[in-house]
């Protein structure tokens, strides 16, 4: 094996104030982005769910923007080629052309600028505990339907949002795509959160053995929707490598793939699999 090319990378996980003004919330995103590669010296950045925008039904159609034309799309991709950096551009409310539905995307950006990836959520967050939270994106946005993986730095990456992480079907297809790392931007609720955002990131770090990254937003008490927060970076032994608290921050983590090679030839669950009683397989 060629151990240079596994050695990985620093990223650094912006955990962001998000307010009303999309404007504001892209410059900050862009002042946070420049802090954590020029003082963290970070090779690869990813912002939270929903970063140029409020979480909630009732503001996705009016910070909507399309991709990659957009302002938000715009401003990540010209922030990833002036620093050389790739950038998992959270997500955005993405109105779509071609068929006019509205999703909730994750972009990714090379260092030259360029759009690498799409991602928009495949399962959207329609729950209901009395008491405690409901929530229907459907009544606004649309589910993806397809998978995204990217190369960085010798490492194939998945993406999933948010509730995506919820389910570990996709989460194995990946791995069975060969990804070294899943990345989730996501927004838990003070519901959820305490309940489930550790224990799924570690989960799925845990079924796949890799790298896992939680990206939420900071937590605003004054928010309609008052996210947890506590994004963080899981290990392939799952191990919770670094975390925030609820406020804003950068977490920085050093990504090593040699790692990951580690723990799947110690622990080699991948080829012991009994896949002549079971399997999980993509159908398109």
């Amino acid at each position: 094996m060629n151990t240079m090319a596994r050695a990985g990378f620093r990223i650094a996980l912006l955990q962001l104030k998000v307010g009303a003004s999309k404007a504001q919330n892209i410059e900050n995103a862009l002042a946070k982005i420049r802090f954590a590669v020029a003082d963290k010296g970070a090779r690869v950045v990813a912002l939270p769910e929903c970063f140029n925008s409020p979480y909630g039904t009732q503001h996705f159609p009016a910070y909507a923007e399309e991709i990659p034309t957009g302002e938000t799309s715009r401003s990540l991709a010209a922030i990833a080629k002036e620093l050389g950096i790739y950038l998992i551009g959270g997500t955005i409310p993405e109105k779509c052309k071609a068929d006019n539905k509205l999703y909730n995307t994750c972009t990714v950006w090379s260092p030259e600028g360029a759009l690498m990836a799409t991602y928009r959520k495949i399962h959207l967050f329609d729950i209901n505990i009395p008491d405690g939270i409901t929530f229907r994106e459907s009544d606004v946005l649309t589910g993806g339907s397809n998978l995204a993986t990217v190369s960085i730095e010798g490492a194939k990456i998945g993406i999933g949002i948010c509730y995506d992480i919820r389910f570990d079907e996709l989460a194995r297809l990946y791995r069975n795509q060969g990804c070294d790392m899943l990345i989730y931007p996501g927004a838990f609720n003070m519901k959820t959160g305490p309940l489930h955002w550790e224990l799924l990131a570690r989960g799925r770090a845990n079924d796949t053995q890799s790298y896992v990254a939680t990206i939420s937003p900071a937590r605003d008490p004054a928010a309609g929707y008052v996210a947890w927060g506590h994004s963080m970076v899981v290990d392939p032994w799952a191990k919770v490598v670094t975390e925030a608290n609820e406020d804003e921050a950068t977490v920085i983590a050093d990504v090593n793939l040699q790692t990951v090679d580690e723990v799947r030839a110690q622990i080699p669950i991948y080829s012991q699999r009994r896949t002549d009683l079971y399997k999980t397989e993509a159908l398109s």
